[in-house]
């Protein structure tokens, strides 16, 4: 069943932070590798109004479906930005605005499917009971976004073969990891290697890598697996 733009916008909102105790971070801190992970994904979210100023300046600032979408989205992504934010801020270190500003000199692209299945991981991989149901709540909104993108690329790839063919060739020579394209390399091989190593790794990004291959003209792309490969070498 498509997800139209009414009933995603009848679920968006600011992110629900009644009863996460961010106090608790200051007791049971995160492991090195967890909070590194988390710096990663605070400066990603907190760079998305960028990704929308590079996206209202192509045609998709035409369609009021799409619009309407961003504007949803960009305010959900703030929010979530901010939570992580605290987090850091339990841990002593500076977040927010202050850690932000310098980045956005840069310029990154974004996937929600891998953003989404990076917070999954982090929840698993960190074992912290607030973090988990912090992380939930993110990923609920995140999923929305999900929803969304797959039943419009589904519609629109569905429209036209070279649509397709265009889409298929951008996503086979331009695809990187999310926030690849300011972070540090270091930075994302870690990311990749902390959250996708081992077999549970593996498995996340072939689950995304099939629903990817499901979309009209995209078959066998393996886009994730491929990737990853190619980072980690």
């Amino acid at each position: 069943m498509r997800t139209t733009i009414d009933s995603y916008k009848s679920r968006a909102g600011r992110l629900d932070l009644e009863g996460i105790d961010f106090e608790d971070f200051t007791d049971r801190p995160l492991s090195p590798d967890a909070l590194r992970s988390l710096r990663y994904m605070h400066d990603v979210e907190h760079h998305t109004v960028c990704y929308l100023r590079d996206l209202l300046l192509t045609p998709a600032h035409r369609d009021p479906e799409i619009t309407a979408f961003l504007s949803c989205w960009v305010f959900e992504e703030l929010w979530h930005g901010e939570a992580l934010a605290r987090v850091l801020e339990a841990h002593g270190e500076v977040a927010g605005a202050p850690r932000v500003a310098a980045l956005r000199r840069g310029r990154r692209r974004r996937d929600a499917l891998t953003t989404q299945a990076g917070y999954a991981r982090l929840s698993e991989s960190a074992g912290h009971p607030t973090l988990r149901e912090l992380l939930r709540r993110i990923m609920r909104q995140e999923g929305g976004h999900i929803d969304f993108y797959a039943s419009e690329a589904a519609r629109r790839l569905g429209e036209s073969v070279p649509a397709q063919r265009l889409t298929r060739s951008m996503l086979s020579h331009l695809w990187r990891p999310v926030g690849s394209g300011v972070m540090p390399r270091r930075e994302v091989r870690f990311l990749v290697d902390y959250l996708f190593g081992g077999d549970k790794g593996v498995e996340v990004l072939q689950r995304i890598d099939r629903r990817i291959d499901r979309l009209p003209g995209q078959g066998d792309l393996s886009l994730l697996s491929r990737a990853m490969a190619r980072l980690s070498a």
